[in-house]
């Protein structure tokens, strides 16, 4: 598998000396907050931690889903009992783990806020505890969350992390993981849209968009629609709701999008807006001519300093499914990303035949699985059987298909 790492330009020499020197002061005072006394507190409420935790979120590097506002509206739409953890070395908030507590099977377990629908969960931690975590007591970190956790969760359970994000090694690496069955794929975006085709196969990706584009245009042509007037944003993310609807009963799959919780979280995301940042981005292929009005395929995303995440994508089958509406919008979204200060397209979780086209990067993700209690203990090896059982599963396609056939039928 391959590791993130996209630092395309190196600084002159004489900045670099100052870079490495700064580094070398961070590294050095982050080994000073490890020996330090490390201090983990729970809180039940974001409100405050709010200074702290938009402090750290501005770090790039660190997740969409783990910022403050994408948190929030998770909380106010599942208002689900929190435990948000934040550990202080000295002065300083080293951490901000923000989690909630989920009831399954009669197990309390720590989850990431809103973990249910995230591609990527890194936590929030300062410049100093990432430049020297190499130097952190693991066993004193994990002794501290397991300590802090105590009485309010039976297990600690971060899912989707990877150890090293973008160059950058995270300190929950630490912790006892287990490798993630699902993994991510990512396109690097580059100075201009031909560089970042390059990395693919340009001359067959330019062929496809040639007959998509003539397919569309033979049943009267489209119009791409990138975001947009709010009512519009809330009405197309209705519309995706109502064909992903369509798409799992066909499949006899539970539609994970039908809860009123769920829709509303996705709602509010729609409404957070912070200069070039967005929690929910809804994008169209909207259909003219005789089909006027007609919405082929539908996407949202997200983005984060310069790394958009695509959250979910659909297409309504009814209609130009010969066209291929889905990959299509990908080609126009992708297009339209270059020259806005943006480095990374983010396909998200799942190993999907579309993903591996687009995506040149394929990053592995990891669980933390830290017991609190005994039957945390038992809850853990249980996680770890599954996830290790699906990981077998989906690395043979045979079996993986079958598995398939067996959940459709289950559904059904």
């Amino acid at each position: 598998m391959q590791t993130q790492k996209l630092d395309a330009h190196q600084p002159p020499l004489d900045e670099a000396a100052k870079a490495d020197t700064s580094i070398a002061s961070l590294h050095s005072l982050g080994a000073k907050l490890a020996v330090a006394e490390l201090d983990v507190t729970v809180f039940d409420t974001m409100a405050p931690l709010e200074k702290d935790w938009r402090a750290l979120e501005r770090n790039n590097l660190t997740s969409l889903h783990q910022a403050y506002d994408w948190c929030h509206s998770w909380v106010s739409a599942y208002r689900r009992p929190l435990a948000i953890l934040r550990g202080v070395c000295g002065l300083e908030t080293a951490f901000i783990l923000p989690v909630e507590i989920e009831r399954v099977h009669g197990v309390r377990i720590a989850k990431f806020i809103g973990a249910d629908h995230s591609n990527i969960n890194t936590g929030l931690f300062s410049e100093h505890v990432l430049h020297g975590s190499g130097d952190l007591d693991a066993h004193r970190f994990a002794k501290s969350l397991r300590h802090a956790l105590r009485g309010k969760a039976d297990m600690l359970l971060l899912q989707n992390v990877p150890l090293e994000w973008r160059g950058r090694r995270n300190p929950l690496g630490l912790l006892p993981v287990v490798q993630n069955q699902n993994h991510a794929y990512q396109l690097p975006l580059l100075e201009d849209f031909e560089a970042t085709l390059k990395q693919l196969n340009a001359k067959s990706r330019r062929k496809k968009f040639r007959v998509q584009s003539k397919r569309l245009e033979a049943i009267g042509g489209f119009d791409y629609v990138a975001g947009g007037m709010a009512d519009e944003q809330h009405a197309f993310l209705e519309q995706f709701f109502a064909q992903k609807a369509e798409r799992f009963k066909a499949l006899g799959l539970l539609d994970v999008f039908a809860d009123a919780d769920t829709r509303a979280f996705l709602h509010g995301l729609i409404d957070i807006r912070n200069g070039d940042d967005f929690g929910l981005q809804m994008h169209a292929i909207r259909l003219k001519g005789e089909n006027e009005g007609h919405i082929a395929a539908l996407s949202g995303i997200s983005r984060k300093g310069d790394h958009v995440v695509c959250q979910f994508s659909s297409i309504d089958e009814s209609l130009a499914a010969d066209a291929s509406p889905g990959e299509f919008l990908f080609w126009q979204m992708i297009s339209g990303l270059h020259g806005k200060g943006t480095a990374l397209f983010d396909f998200g979780l799942g190993d999907q035949v579309y993903k591996r086209s687009w995506a040149p990067i394929e990053t592995d993700h990891h669980d933390v699985i830290l017991p609190v209690s005994a039957i945390g203990r038992i809850a853990g090896i249980a996680h770890r059987m599954i996830t290790r059982s699906k990981a077998y599963i989906k690395a043979r396609p045979d079996l993986y298909k079958f598995a398939q056939r067996i959940r459709a039928k289950i559904g059904a």
